[in-house]
């Protein structure tokens, strides 16, 4: 390998809060909690490899955030009482004890909830039937249901979700940083995406309205955890029911999102494209990363999308990125980082990890 990858492994700040270098594990679903959505010892063992492979920041799998609507996937892990934070506290022990920070990705699932024990319904911005259908690596089936809009209250009361369970990662389970997941289609990216989201109250139509619900997410959760706490929104076009979505203002949607995101004060932005360095909109335009630095210059930007590709990560880091997001080539490569700085191999994925079923094997254990 006879790429220069020093700037990979330079240490960078986010908040206060000491990164060790600028390479990162992405949040992936993996539904290995238990059926109660607390967190396992296999799930300890997942995350701590990660940690010592040399990863500077680890972020979790989307954990759920209230026990109305917000879980997504049986099995999926949640932050939703003590029990569930006290059983993250070894997780996030591992991950630390090699000095990697910890975040603590939230999600509601929103219209895309294919497995919620709480409830047999789903709820979104308005009742548009989501695109595609329920994957079944996370059993899944079938089309998703029909979603009832929300009213205020209960758009409130997903507020507060996200908002107490920031508070129980941080003081009981003991994560360093907050990533709301703002992005992939779930109930945040519900409201910001155009055709999901029909409302013509002021949770609906300009998109300054349709970003409202992330940024009073992200204010709602600041205002629990303090400022000293590193805070985030994870921001995407695609999602997992409709990968090719783009946003319809182009570069002007970049501008009011990233900008309001920038005004309430967002420590670090994580954006996520199929292939990240790939203009956003019109052919030889600027990246969606390149475009968050642009319009948030003080927040630490993570990017992710194919960039387990050496000489992509590297060059990243020129196109607006701070700090690169690994996803497929971290499960390859729980050592990734080790591996670049002794020059050695790194494996190809192997899609096999994720079948039949997306949970943890004891086999990628024995990485």
């Amino acid at each position: 390998m006879d790429i220069d990858t020093r700037a990979l492994f330079a240490p960078t700040v986010i908040n206060g809060h000491a990164v060790t270098n600028r390479l990162a594990v992405a949040p992936m679903t993996r539904i290995s909690a238990t059926q109660d959505g607390r967190a396992t010892e296999t799930m300890t063992r997942y995350y701590e490899r990660f940690a010592r492979g040399g990863f500077g920041t680890v972020i979790t799998e989307g954990i759920y955030t209230d026990q109305a609507f917000s879980q997504g996937y049986a099995h999926q892990p949640g932050m939703t009482d003590e029990a569930q934070a006290k059983a993250w506290k070894p997780v996030v022990s591992g991950i630390k004890a090699h000095g990697a920070l910890a975040i603590a990705q939230l999600l509601h699932a929103g219209a895309l909830s294919q497995g919620n024990r709480f409830r047999d319904t789903t709820v979104g911005p308005s009742p548009v039937q989501p695109k595609g259908e329920q994957m079944k690596f996370y059993h899944g089936k079938g089309r998703y249901a029909l979603p009832a809009a929300m009213t205020e209250a209960r758009i409130a009361e997903a507020i507060d979700g996200f908002a107490e369970s920031a508070a129980r990662a941080i003081e009981v389970a003991g994560f360093d940083a907050i990533e709301i997941h703002g992005a992939n289609g779930y109930l945040l990216d519900q409201f910001l995406t155009d055709y999901a989201n029909e409302r013509t109250d002021r949770w609906g139509g300009a998109t300054e309205n349709r970003a409202r619900l992330i940024l009073e997410t992200f204010k709602a959760v600041r205002a629990k955890v303090g400022a000293k706490i590193p805070v985030g929104v994870r921001i995407s076009q695609g999602k997992v029911n409709d990968y090719h979505h783009k946003w319809a203002g182009a570069e002007r949607d970049a501008e009011i999102i990233f900008g309001s995101l920038a005004d309430a004060g967002a420590d670090f932005i994580h954006v996520t494209e199929f292939e990240a360095w790939k203009p956003a909109f019109a052919a030889g335009g600027p990246s969606l990363m390149r475009l968050a630095k642009r319009y948030a210059p003080k927040a630490a930007i993570l990017a992710n999308g194919g960039l387990h590709d050496v000489e992509q990560a590297v060059a990243a880091l020129d196109d607006g990125a701070d700090i690169v997001a690994i996803g497929r080539g971290a499960l390859a490569n729980p050592d990734f980082p080790k591996r670049l700085s002794d020059r050695r191999v790194l494996d190809d994925f192997d899609p096999a990890i994720l079948g039949p079923i997306a949970d943890i094997k004891d086999t990628e254990l024995a990485k």
